[in-house]
């Protein structure tokens, strides 16, 4: 069965998915360093994630399908003014057309996630064609930045647990949705996507936003402001799961 964006949107969807940490082979032609992280034992439980704990006041704020020639260069400009840390979920295409934004994102302390090659809907490819999906955008991220991505956004949240248990098995990726969504893809106004994402965040939250909308980048500061007002904290996604900085190391494939 298919997993619905509308089944993560319930507050129970908070909790953690845990399984035990599968082989991961080495991306094909691949130029990856075959090198462990001293996180592995942390993001290798996990499966799938629609949100993070909560007993403490940190959420993350992440922002999918660009980069965006103009529209993220903004945004990084509000996230670095207020010392926010975001996770980029970066369509491959995208990356590999403006990989200097990427080494921003890096340089500047944020996490980049996979999102796919092109933004197709996962659950009608086969294995084979999913994986080149995946790898093709982790091997745009690695080229721009040296680093590789440790989770997984599907498009439009769209992913059979079959398949999240076949990816964590087979590349080690966390499958990463959400529990906030201010429905921004609408356009419904920044003030109203600034004031859902305010209203509804918690302890643990994992907002959605996309970056390629300009009123998305403009709800952002009053969003950001009243998150800080709330008493939230910002981590990137792994840091949020219990991992430190992605962006502090290199994650690798192991071979096998």
């Amino acid at each position: 069965m298919t997993i619905e964006r509308r089944v993560f949107l319930s507050r129970a969807a908070g909790c953690l998915v845990a399984a035990g940490l599968g082989a991961r082979p080495a991306l094909a032609d691949s130029e990856i360093p075959d090198r462990q992280s001293d996180d592995d034992a942390v993001l290798g439980r996990l499966v799938s994630v629609t949100g993070g704990p909560r007993n403490r006041p940190v959420l993350s704020v992440t922002f999918d399908d660009g980069p965006h020639p103009t529209n993220t260069p903004a945004l990084l400009d509000i996230l670095r003014a207020r010392r926010i840390r975001a996770t980029f979920y970066v369509v491959g295409r995208n990356a590999a057309a403006w990989p200097d934004l990427l080494r921003r994102m890096v340089d500047e302390g944020h996490e980049i996630g996979n999102h796919s090659w092109s933004h197709p809907r996962l659950t009608l490819l086969g294995e084979s064609d999913l994986l080149r999906q995946i790898d093709r955008t982790s091997e745009a991220i690695y080229k721009a930045v040296k680093k590789v991505p440790v989770t997984l956004r599907p498009p439009y949240g769209l992913l059979r647990p079959s398949q999240a248990r076949m990816i964590h098995a087979r590349r080690a990726m966390v499958t990463t949705l959400w529990d906030v969504d201010p429905r921004d893809w609408q356009r419904p106004g920044p003030g109203v996507v600034a004031r859902r994402i305010v209203s509804a965040a918690h302890n643990g939250a994992i907002i959605l936003a996309h970056d390629i909308h300009r009123p998305t980048i403009r709800a952002m500061p009053t969003a950001l402001d009243g998150l800080s007002e709330r008493g939230f904290h910002f981590a990137t996604v792994s840091m949020l799961l219990g991992a430190r900085d992605w962006s502090r190391k290199r994650f690798g494939w192991v071979t096998g």
